[in-house]
């Protein structure tokens, strides 16, 4: 702005030096052409003036050019600032987040499916429970005794038969076998609620695993979806097999992973044992074109070799053996003459490493849960540690302890449910987990016998409370409370906790299914037990409740 002052200024004193009226010429007169003079002048001042409105345009147009930079540069400034106050925003919720996580784990490493250790906080009924009706002690102990004691014996009687009969037939299937081709199998091992005496409801089954092995030089190398290797989200729980040579590097040579040229040989594989016919791999059960176990493959060769072994030995007994279930390729039934029948499920597993963790084949379930996702993914199964926890916690309680009552009695009346309503997403797997939970959660002393009615009625609580977060966390995985004892894999331990409601959260049907299931599963509780009590006069049960 000062320039333009400047430059108007210069002009006009430009114009006065210059006018010819007034330093006219020594000895000058007055021109005659007047008026000429006059238009030139005025000429000139319309220029002048012209010029002078320029100038001043200029002069306010960067007037408005400052007006805007400076403008602009608060505009930037306080860009700056938001800028800085949204980084410290972002920086403060990524440190929120951290913190939040870190409580996360530790809280699931303190407080493992919490169960809520204390005693006013479980007296405390759910929205479920009211207008409940809850049977009390003398109740239960009559049910008890009535509908459940009398079955302990069948059952012993029936594993040892089984037991017997299943030796029998594998020490056929292995003499059936060829042993420099075939899979070679191993004594079988009772597993689930036969074996840890808490099966109520008929007809009983045995459920007992076969593990095996490939033949020399073979091996199997498993992976499970907590190894470091990425799994799906609906993959968790599960794991795959692969069939390889025992001297085979368990991270593969790099020629298996590039295309060698013609004239390239590689120098620890030579061409005849890094090339394997599929036929081969198809033969020691893998998948089509890939050296991973089949565990339809397997069932099939499995079924074949017993039908075979059978044979062999059928004629020492006075009874048929068949396969009674198509959906279930290890589930065999024993038909006496007199009409009477055995079931019990022989089912093909693989060991993982050298735990008592396998790979099952064919993992019993519920129709409604989760498909497998392809028939090289195995389901892994904890049912001999689930069996041995049971044993080691059962050392520790008082004696005719009502832990193993408890896991009856719900599983008689989910069981009766849903006979009347149908089946539900809810197994008996899933009662037994919060059986492990609150045997893991509660002292010992809280299972004494005349407890029944108060631990009964917490799994029923803590079920609840599964149901409305749609979360029951195996007992196993992601646990780092399981006892030294047990010699449980710590791999198993340090992985993220598996959530067996998992399948259920996106399927909402289903969900609602279980739920009602469980509601009405508590308001027939009171009928379905008296169905199978004995009448017990009025006074005898006030002069319990009165104690």
């Amino acid at each position: 702005m000062p320039v333009g002052l400047f430059r108007v200024c210069l002009l006009v004193i430009t114009a006065i030096v210059n006018h010819p009226l007034f330093f006219p010429k020594e000895n000058g007169t007055v021109p005659e052409n007047t008026e000429e003079i006059i238009q030139k002048m005025k000429e000139r001042e319309e220029s002048l003036r012209l010029e002078q409105l320029r100038l001043e345009q200029e002069i306010a147009d960067q007037e408005a050019t400052q007006k805007a930079l400076e403008k602009a540069a608060v505009v930037v400034e306080e860009s700056k600032e938001e800028k800085v106050r949204w980084d410290m925003w972002t920086a403060l919720s990524m440190v929120i987040f951290l913190l939040i996580e870190l409580w996360r784990q530790d809280f699931q490493e303190g407080n493992w499916q919490d169960i809520g250790g204390e005693e006013d906080d479980m007296a405390v009924l759910g929205k479920a429970f009211k207008g409940v009706a809850f049977p009390d002690k003398a109740v239960l102990a009559s049910f008890y005794e009535k509908r459940i004691l009398g079955t302990t014996g069948d059952m012993a009687r029936m594993r040892e038969m089984v037991e017997g009969f299943a030796d029998d037939l594998l020490e056929a299937l292995r003499s059936v076998c060829n042993r420099d081709a075939d899979m070679e199998v191993e004594d079988c091992m009772g597993v689930g609620s036969m074996y840890e005496n808490w099966r109520v409801r008929k007809p009983f089954v045995c459920d007992l695993i076969v593990p095996f092995a490939p033949p020399e030089p073979y091996c199997f190398r498993c992976q499970t979806w907590c190894s470091g290797d990425s799994f799906p989200p609906d993959e968790q729980g599960y794991g795959t097999i692969k069939v390889c040579r025992a001297d085979e590097d368990a991270t593969g040579c790099i020629c298996d992973k590039t295309k060698l040229g013609e004239d390239m040989l590689c120098l620890l594989h030579s061409q005849v044992s890094s090339t394997r016919p599929s036929s081969e791999m198809e033969d020691l059960l893998c998948f089509k074109n890939t050296q991973y176990l089949d565990a339809d493959q397997v069932m099939k060769w499995f079924q074949i070799a017993v039908t075979k072994a059978w044979n062999r030995i059928s004629h020492k007994y006075e009874f048929d053996l068949s396969f009674s279930l198509l959906d279930s390729p290890g589930a065999l039934k024993i038909k006496f003459k007199s009409g009477k029948s055995i079931a019990f499920n022989l089912t093909p597993v693989v060991q993982y490493e050298n735990s008592d963790v396998y790979f099952i084949s064919h993992f019993p379930r519920s129709s409604l849960a989760a498909d497998i996702p392809s028939s090289t993914h195995w389901f892994l199964t904890f049912a001999v540690y689930e069996r041995r926890f049971i044993q080691l916690v059962s050392k520790t309680l008082p004696a005719n302890a009502c832990h193993v009552s408890c896991l009856q009695i719900l599983s008689f009346l989910h069981g009766k449910q849903c006979s009347l309503t149908g089946p539900s997403g809810l197994t008996n797997y899933h009662l037994k987990t919060v059986l492990l939970h609150l045997l893991q959660a509660r002292p010992s002393q809280d299972w004494a016998p005349e407890k029944l009615e108060a631990r009964l009625q917490d799994m029923l609580k803590f079920l609840e409370r599964c149901l409305h977060e749609k979360k029951l966390y195996h007992f196993f995985i992601g646990n780092g409370k399981v006892p030294a004892e047990l010699g449980f894999p710590i791999i198993f331990q340090r992985a993220e906790p598996l959530n067996l409601f998992r399948p259920f959260v996106l399927r909402r049907d289903i969900y609602r299914k279980m739920v009602d299931t469980f509601h009405e599963m508590l308001r027939n509780m009171s009928a379905l037990i008296n169905e199978y009590t004995v009448h017990i006069p009025l006074a005898h049960t006030n002069g319990i409740r009165k104690e």
